[in-house]
This record gives structure tokens, sequence and C-alpha cells, in this order.
């Protein structure tokens, strides 16, 4: 049998939540480590007392008691692991691994015993279950019953919220009462914080972040008080993980982090971390609240009685003391900012500072982060998705859990990765380091891009292919002022027919009808021809050919799935665009010659597709659309000879020197007229009421 045993996924019960981890047994000592929150259990091997085998839920468990009165319960053995255990056991810790089996009958009716920090129901002599003391967040008594709380986690699905036990009352001879001792009992190993007594030191008005507000914080041997103005906070020392100092990045302040298991709550918000501000040129005098001898013999000269110094060293080096752990401070990262060991980022849409520690990464402050290596399953560095000139970092964990911390500038870039990959951490995209410079390099930079190419060739195909075409295309009519309005306004050339546009010898009923023929012209050009129906794409004819880039992209997808198993097809994208961008000229001019082959080719089979009368514009279409062209021009011509557009003008007309004298033409016209013979002056008035039927009155004899 070798020196240790190790077992991995055993169990911790943590306030009715199931935490798993590793436990080692070594002939020095018992070491359980939690995956989840990192904590070490360290059980030395001359302490242990009792070891006991029995069945759970889990399979099978051990519990271990010390000779200091301490219990440690660790579930999810096999059957198959009793015997190795039992003779370790036997061989290194002189103890003897006792097999007891619970009691499962049911019954709600036994004995409450009371061993160390565990109460125990007990029925024949035979453990129901038992409830760890140090879980009991409050203790209430009434007439024979003693009612039990529970502290929450937020991790269990359900939890216990309160036990309620009916004590008989006892003998009559007997004074004490037995609801008064059972309830004494529990208090005195209950997680029930008391203040008794005077607070070693106080801190005034400090400024706190999470929760957030300026507190008073009173330090007792055994708790921490926060009093504010609103909220009260006790935190035992024992809830508190880990401390951590941390400086900003301008130099000026520090950060002051307690991780705490459970959290403080404030309603119904949980606070797992808290956070305290300081400057650095605040400095304090400190004096405890204890003689030199007690502060000697309780603290091992950690402290002394009269301290000075800065206010955040004060702070830290009194809670290291007393909460008994080692304070983390960043280690040799250093930022593109000089002195700087952080980065500016930003997490859930609120800026902060990524820490890069030693052993993990923690994020202040809102809300606060703190991921262990252990718990990182991979990083990954993905492009910003607002601008090229910063990236995001992604972390996921184990559990499946993702954090994208953002917005991070491009110069972080390299010293991140280094300091990632000294780590040893899972990188997703690893290898194209120097891909991600030039890719957060500036827009303006002469580089290649593949996509950009490929549009442009499309393009040109796509108007040589098509140019015949244009012909054929639908256009909506262009906008035309003079036909914009069917009612004529008063400033209008034609608001006011008179009887003079009668000519002298058409009455004034005649004048008002036209502006109506007018506005009946003008309607019947508003209407539009309904629009063709959407083209449908000729299956038979040949396809465009596609660019250099594509066509590389088709021959080496295979072997990028191949070297890169499980990649997806986004991946496959990036991946390609990068190795384009590697390729060399000569490789490029391959297989741009290729391309130039595959445009040949399909510039000759469409060709000969046209010409077999494949597609829109054929031959015959061709002759047709140019007869039809001639035969509206013709009409066109044919119309400006009887003169119906010529007299036409819109309101926006502005008469030139032709229109003036067209107006004084007529009007030497008419003076002709009146001074010819009656005949003649009748015959010309038949003919001028002829072309008023079929012409529209021009604005100059309108306003005549």
């Amino acid at each position: 049998m070798g020196d240790t045993l190790e077992f991995n996924e055993i169990y911790h019960e943590s306030k009715g939540s199931w935490n798993d981890g590793r436990l080692r047994f070594s002939k020095q000592n018992v070491v359980y480590k939690s995956s989840k929150t990192g904590k070490v259990d360290n059980i030395p091997a001359a302490e242990l007392s009792v070891a006991t085998w029995r069945r759970v839920c889990l399979g099978h468990g051990i519990k271990l008691a010390t000779s200091s009165g301490h219990v440690y319960k660790y579930d999810g053995f096999r059957d198959t692991d009793y015997e190795r255990i039992s003779e370790f056991f036997k061989a290194n810790y002189k103890v003897e691994l006792t097999e007891k089996d619970m009691c499962v009958k049911g019954w709600n009716w036994g004995t409450a015993k009371f061993s160390g920090p565990l109460l125990s129901f007990d029925v024949n002599d035979s453990s129901v279950f038992e409830i760890p003391l140090a879980s009991v967040s409050q203790c209430a008594t009434g007439k024979n019953e003693v009612t039990l709380e529970f502290h929450q986690n937020d991790d269990s699905e359900v939890s216990l919220m309160e036990v309620r036990f009916y004590v008989p009352p006892g003998p009559a001879d007997e004074g004490a009462d037995p609801v008064e001792a059972f309830a004494q009992n529990v208090r005195s190993k209950a997680d029930v914080i008391q203040a008794t007594g005077d607070a070693v030191c106080v801190f005034k008005e400090l400024q706190c972040l999470t929760p957030r507000g300026r507190y008073d914080i009173l330090i007792y041997p055994a708790f921490l008080h926060l009093h504010g103005k609103t909220f009260d906070y006790k935190i035992p020392y024992t809830t508190v993980l880990r401390l951590f100092l941390l400086p900003s990045k301008d130099q000026r302040q520090m950060f002051f982090v307690i991780s705490l298991d459970p959290p403080i709550k404030q309603g119904q918000t949980r606070y797992h971390f808290l956070i305290l501000h300081f400057s650095k040129e605040e400095e304090l005098k400190l004096t405890l609240n204890m003689s030199e001898e007690e502060v000697e013999k309780r603290y091992e000269g950690k402290l002394s009685k009269n301290m000075s110094g800065s206010l955040y060293e004060m702070v830290s080096r009194v809670m290291k003391a007393l909460v008994n752990r080692k304070i983390t401070v960043p280690g040799n990262f250093q930022g593109n900012t000089p002195g700087a060991q952080c980065i500016t980022c930003s997490y859930k849409a609120q800026s902060g500072l990524l820490y890069p520690l030693e052993r993990g990464f923690i994020y202040v402050h809102k809300p606060p982060v703190h991921l262990r290596f252990e718990e990182i399953s991979s990083v990954n560095f993905a492009r910003g998705t607002t601008t090229t000139r910063s990236f995001d970092f992604e972390v996921e964990t184990k559990q499946g859990n993702q954090f994208t911390f953002s917005s991070i500038e491009r110069e972080e870039y390299g010293k991140l990765f280094d300091f990632v990959n000294a780590k040893k951490l899972h990188i997703k995209n690893r290898g194209f380091k120097e891909a991600k410079n030039n890719e957060y390099s500036d827009s303006d930079d002469d580089q290649h891009d593949a996509y950009l190419e490929r549009m442009k060739a499309e393009g040109k195909i796509r108007e040589e292919g098509d140019g015949s075409n244009d012909s054929d295309e639908e256009t909506d009519e262009s906008f035309n002022p003079g036909e914009e309005s069917d009612v004529a306004e008063e400033y209008d050339s034609n608001a006011s027919e008179s009887d003079s546009g009668s000519g002298g010898d058409g009455s004034g009923d005649e004048g008002k009808k036209k502006p109506a023929k007018k506005a009946k012209v003008v309607k019947e050009k508003r209407e539009r021809k309904p629009r063709k129906g959407k083209k449908q794409k000729d299956t038979n004819a040949p396809k465009r050919p596609m660019s250099s880039y594509m066509l590389w992209l088709n021959s080496s997808r295979e072997r990028i799935k191949s070297e890169n198993p499980g990649i997806s097809i986004t991946e496959i994208s990036k991946k390609a665009g990068e190795m384009w961008k590697q390729i060399g000229k000569e490789d490029k001019e391959e297989w741009d010659g290729k391309a130039e082959e595959a445009k040949k080719t399909y510039e000759k089979a469409m060709k000969e597709y046209r010409e077999s009368g494949g597609g829109s514009s054929t031959p015959a279409k061709k002759e047709s659309k140019k007869e039809d062209k001639k035969r509206k021009s013709g009409g066109g011509e044919k119309e400006k000879e009887q003169g119906g557009n010529d007299s036409f003008k819109s309101r926006e007309f502005i008469s030139s020197e032709e229109s003036s004298s067209d107006g004084e033409r007529k009007k030497a016209k008419k003076a002709k007229k009146a001074k010819g013979t009656p005949q003649s002056r009748d015959k010309e008035s038949e003919e001028e009421e002829g072309e008023a039927m079929t012409t529209p009155p021009s604005s100059e004899e309108d306003s005549d």
C-alpha cells in the first residue's frame, strides 16, 4: 500500500448544497479541497479520534471526528473502497474504521443528542439525521417547543428553512426547564452572532463600493460588524474565503476586497464580495482596545497595541490577523500603461478593472468576479463588436459558464496573451497572435481583403452579363413638376381663364370649359403602368465564375477540417481568411490565373447560350424593341407637328425670347384678321375654333 490515498469527486455538504472536490489521505494529515470554492480542510493525523463508515444517499460516506471537537463528513465513496481505507487507517492513524447503519424507519419520536458541533436525532441508538449547528441562524423557544432556523444557500435548488422540536416537560422535582436547556445547547454551537463586549478597534466612515455607502466597521474577536445609516451587517470570520489588496490603475487608490461564502444579504440582493475603497494619502493612528499582554498572547506579534500608517495598510493588517487568511496581491503582470497591474475593460455594460493574478483573475467592481485557473476550461480572444481598436477576452469555466470582458485596448493584447500562455491555460484560437495583431491594425492599412475582391469581380461580371438587358427593366416615372397638381392655383398662369382666352368670338362658358379639359389630360398622364413581375432565373444559364479566393477555399476546405477537428463553419471562414493572407505572391498568381480561365470559359458559354435563344436578350427581341422605340418616337413627332405639345406650358415655365416672339406673331395675325373682310373673318374664326377643339390653349393666349 502506498503512502497516500486519493479520491476524486468526493462531496462535502455545505449549508444544504453538495460541493465536489478531491480528498487525500496521507500519513501526516487528511486534506480535502473543494472544486467550487477552493477552500481546503486540513486535518492533522494526530487529532483524528473517531472514523465511521456508513451508507448515505451518494453511495457511502466517512464521518471523521477530531479530539478538538470538530466533525467532518465526506460522501461519494464506492463499496469497494472500504477495505483500502480501513487498512490505511489502521496502519497510519491507529484508528479503526467502524461501520454504522442509519435508521430508516421514518419515526419522528426519538432522542436528541448533542455531540460537539452536531445535533443527532436517534431512534434506538441509530441515527436518523444530523444537524450541523453551524448552519443554524436563529433559535426560538415556545411552550414545550424549540424552533431552529437555518442559513440559506443560493446554490441549492431546495433549502431547509426551519425544524421544530417538541420537548416534553420534565419531572416536577427538576428545577431546570428542558426547553431552555435544549435551546442553550443549540445557541452555544450555533452561528448566532451576539455582540458581547467591546470591539477590538473601530474604523469610522469607510467608503464601501459593494454594498454601496459609507460604513463604520467594528472589529470584534469573532465577527466583523458593518454599521451604516440604513443597513447593518454582521460577518463571521468563518465566512471569509479570501482577502485581496489591489492597486488602482492611477496608482493613487487601493481596493481591499473580502470574498464571502455565504454572502451577505440586502433584501433579495446577495453580495459575495465586500469591496472597500481607499486613498493612499489617508493616514491613521490606531489603538487597540486591549492590553499589550493580551494582544501579544492572542495575535502572536501580528498586531501591536499602537499602530500608525496608511489607512488601507491598517485595515488589511488587522483583517489578516483576525481572519487568519493570506492577502492576495497582483503578481508580475504589467499592462500597457507604465506601472499598471490591471487592464481596463467592461463586463455586462459596466466599466471596471481586470487583474491577472498568479492563480486567477479578479474583476472589480460591478459586479465583482473572481475566476481561479483551476475552474477555467478555456479562454478566447475575440474581435471587438463595435471597432477594431479593441478586443474581447472570453473565459469559459468547467461548469459551462462564460464571462466576456469587452472593450480591451488592442495594445494590451500582446501582454495578456503572453500571460495566459505562460499560465498554460487552454486558448481556443491559439496560433493566431500575429494574425490578431494585424486584425487590430488601422483600417486604412493596405491589406488584402478577399471578400472585397470577390464582390468586385462578381459585380463586374454582372455588369457585363446584364448590360444588354437594361432596356427590359421597368423604371419608376420621374417627377414632373407640371403634373403635380390637378387644380390650378391662384398664382398659376391658367388660374384665371377669362373671356379673353376665347379669341373674342367664343363665349365665356367655352372659356371655362377649357381648364377642366386640361385637368383631364393631366390626370391621364399621371396614371402608372402596372409593374412587371419578378424575372425567374433560368436554370440552364451558365453559372458565374468564382474568384481566386473561392477557388482556393473550395480546394482547401477539407484540409482545414482535418487539421482542426470539430471546427465550426464560422471558424472555418476565419481560419481560411488568415491562411489566405499568409499565402505567397506566386501561389496567389496561380489561383488568379485559374480564376481568369474560369471567367473566359463563362463568357464563351454565355455567348453560346444567348445565340441559341436563351436569356431575355435574344436578337429577335432586340429588333422588336427597336421597332417599338421607333414607333413611339414617330408618334411623338406627329404630335409635335400637330402642335399639341408646343402650346402646353407648365406653371413653372419662364418665357424665353422665342416664346415672346411667338406671342407677338399671333397678335399680329389677329390684328390682320380684324382688318379683313367680314367673310374672311368668319372663315378664319371657324378655323381658330377648330384648332381650339383639338389643342389646349397656351399660357400666352390666356394671358392675352
